[in-house]
């Protein structure tokens, strides 16, 4: 490597990035115009790359919304696992960050619009669209279990996703999600 490579990429790496923006901007606009009307070159357009260069790297659309969604949904794992996994912090106070970073952050016009357009294709998910929700009723299962013990702790992770899916169709805002929220993990947990 000659010193004027250094510092420079590498075109694993590169294609790594260019993957990740491509992914961050196309479920904006997959939630913008819905995943049948969104083309390709919609998505080039808003990731700055060319059409044949985002087909080399996404061969059709339902792949990259595969992709995209995934990648979504991995990251919000990760942080939910991040927070729960704080033992320093109160049950409580981890809890409404888990919830609010799984579904608190969908709440809002934009936002919205992702969520919806997910929920809207599950087919095109496939396994993904069923284990994520599995996965994060296990990590706030856990979470309590550690607490309260395992005897009620499926019972309350349940209830508090399903007072967290009614919550997320009704809040006029963030706030008020977490606001709501925060008195149903009292109620069960506190």
């Amino acid at each position: 490597m000659s010193s004027s490579d250094a510092g420079r990429p590498t075109p694993a790496a590169a294609d790594t990035s260019r993957r990740a923006a491509i992914l961050d901007a196309a479920l904006p606009t997959f939630a913008r115009f819905g995943y049948r009307k969104t083309s390709m070159e919609e998505v080039a357009r808003a990731a700055q790359i060319s059409r044949p260069g985002l087909y080399f790297l996404f061969s059709s659309k339902e792949e990259l919304f595969r992709a995209a969604v995934i990648r979504l949904l991995e990251r919000d794992l990760a942080a939910v696992d991040h927070v729960l996994a704080d033992a320093g912090r109160p049950l409580t106070k981890r809890l409404a960050e888990a919830f609010d970073q799984w579904a608190g952050r969908y709440i809002g016009p934009s936002a919205r619009d992702i969520t919806e357009v997910i929920e809207a294709n599950p087919g095109l998910l496939g396994e993904p669209a069923e284990t994520a929700p599995r996965r994060f009723e296990a990590l706030v299962t856990d979470a309590v279990a550690r607490e309260t013990g395992q005897e009620k702790a499926r019972a309350v992770a349940r209830t508090l996703i399903s007072a967290s899916i009614g919550l997320k169709h009704q809040a006029r805002s963030r706030e008020f999600f977490r606001e709501r929220l925060r008195v149903a993990i009292d109620l069960l947990v506190g």
